[in-house]
């Protein structure tokens, strides 16, 4: 007699606060995720795409890697056409994403920097919300970014905050340097 498989209960994972880490956690999942051959879509927002994981990422064969953008600016730097541009772009990401998700093509979603996205003003918070009340039942669904609404804090699973306390930026003065911080 075959033995009865258990129906499987995806969470929600809500990675956010203004440390550096989020994004680098979401990631740490996803490579969790194809080592046990979870098929996984990994989508971002308000990212160029040219960070280094992803490039492991792609390589993976059960990963996808939806991102980039047509306006490649921080959204404060764009003209009222360019977010609309942006905005059309993010809401089909968004709903391609469901779409894979419902059809039952993915097992783990990963939606980094949704939450950036949405304080922007480039992706209607309400879409995401309703995605994560009506969210297939066995996807396992991660958000990242800052400053999360408290329904969205109410509807995760988990939600850890990764918070700034020292940071060579702010010591003194240190940008960004590959292979760390992208």
């Amino acid at each position: 007699m075959a033995e009865k498989k258990e129906k499987k209960r995806g969470m929600i994972h809500l990675y956010a606060g203004d440390g550096k880490g989020k994004t680098t956690a979401a990631t740490g999942l996803t490579v969790r995720a194809a080592g046990r051959d979870w098929r996984v879509l990994f989508v971002q927002f308000l990212k160029s795409g040219n960070s280094a994981e992803l490039k492991i990422l792609r390589s993976l064969p059960t990963v996808k890697v939806v991102t980039g953008q047509k306006v490649n600016k921080f959204s404060f730097h764009m003209t009222a056409e360019e977010k609309e541009t942006a905005r059309n772009e993010f809401r089909e990401r968004l709903e391609a994403a469901r779409a894979a998700a419902e059809a039952g093509e993915v097992d783990l979603l990963v939606l980094d920097e949704a939450l950036g996205t949405i304080q922007a003003g480039l992706l209607d918070e309400d879409q995401l919300y309703e995605f994560m009340a009506e969210k297939p039942e066995a996807l396992e669904l991660v958000i990242t970014g800052r400053d999360p609404s408290p329904r969205i804090i109410e509807l995760a699973d988990y939600y850890s905050e990764i918070c700034e306390r020292k940071h060579p930026y702010r010591s003194f003065g240190l940008n960004a340097r590959p292979g760390i911080e992208f």
